[in-house]
């Protein structure tokens, strides 16, 4: 997996790319906290390269969203794709997360 991270509008876009399993969710997961660690405190995730999401994925995200919570800050998500969009619901996860279709639309709502 491949995660490219770009700081846009007061937020830090992570763009994993690939599968996110129990293969490669150590990988996404400390990416995910040394940004945190480092201060960041709004946090948008764009799942538009992302063709798989395991239930593992999905604690990674339930870690962070509350930590973020905890600490005040946003986290946002968007470009999700239906095979991952269908692993949220089916998990019941999408009421959980604030979605955005585009990465525009989410970094507007995680700087707010």
């Amino acid at each position: 997996m491949d995660i490219v991270q770009v700081a846009a509008d007061g937020a830090l876009v992570v763009a994993p790319a690939g599968r996110i399993d129990s293969t490669t969710s150590e990988t996404f997961e400390h990416a995910l906290a040394t940004a945190l660690d480092g201060g960041t405190r709004r946090l948008v995730i764009d799942f538009s390269g992302v063709s798989y999401i395991s239930s593992v994925g999905l604690r990674v995200l339930l870690v962070v969203a509350k930590r973020l919570k905890s600490d005040r800050g946003a986290l946002v998500l968007c470009g999700l794709g239906d095979a991952v969009r269908q692993v949220f619901d089916l998990a019941g996860f999408l009421p959980l997360f604030a979605v955005e279709p585009t990465r525009d639309q989410a970094v507007k709502r995680a700087a707010a």
